[in-house]
């Protein structure tokens, strides 16, 4: 899935942002949601699954601009 495929919830495009390098929060034309953010190693998750960490404010944008 390409990047252009996915609808971005989070970051205004404006500072580090903009270089891909912050936490985000895509849609998917499916439903689901792609989450860009630091690796975490909070636990091993299972064979093709990841875990990242997002900051809270980074979900409540999303959620707003999701209507919720």
């Amino acid at each position: 899935m390409a990047r252009e495929e996915l609808i971005r919830l989070t970051g205004n495009g404006n500072g580090n942002c903009n270089n891909d390098d912050c936490p985000n929060v895509y849609r998917t034309a499916s439903g689901s949601f792609v989450v860009q953010g630091d690796v975490s190693d909070a636990f091993n998750a299972p064979a093709g699954e990841g875990l990242v960490e997002i900051p809270e404010a980074t979900l409540r944008e999303a959620f707003r601009a999701l209507g919720w």
